[in-house]
């Protein structure tokens, strides 16, 4: 999961999509990191921490990290937030493989970041974890054909 700094809507759906693999019982790793270096090494916003432990999701021990390069090597799927984080993570995609495995988070739209206004963390987070619920979804299918 990437977004920009790594506080808010990717520990968001970090935490949320960790949170449902555990309760299906799954063995994926899920991580997030961001596209700018800022905050490497912060919790993430109290912001998305209090929502997401408003609905029984603990993100508070999650640190921000600058997504790498050979986070390509590492996992199967790079879910972005927008289309800033695509062409960011996009341009250090080596070759066709890597560009493969990055995609929108979002199947149409991008997640809007709710750093700059109070009032869009808990629709952030409802977007987020309609989102996640599809993806376990998905990927489940799709890992057991």
């Amino acid at each position: 999961m990437v977004c920009l700094g790594n506080i808010c809507r990717s520990p968001l759906a970090h935490g949320i999509l960790a949170h449902l693999v555990r309760e299906n019982g799954l063995d994926w790793i899920v991580e997030s990191a961001g596209t700018g270096d800022w905050h490497i090494g912060h919790a993430p916003d109290r912001r998305s921490v209090s929502v997401a432990k408003k609905y029984g999701v603990d993100i508070s021990a999650q640190r921000a990290r600058h997504f790498a390069q050979t986070f390509f090597d590492q996992y199967d799927y790079i879910f972005v937030m927008d289309d800033k984080n695509y062409r960011d993570v996009l341009s250090l995609a080596r070759h066709e493989a890597d560009r493969n495995k990055v995609k929108m988070f979002l199947l149409e739209g991008i997640v809007p970041d709710p750093y700059f206004d109070e009032t869009q963390f808990e629709p952030v987070y409802q977007l987020i974890a309609d989102r996640c619920q599809e993806l376990i979804d998905e990927l489940k299918s799709e890992h057991y054909r």
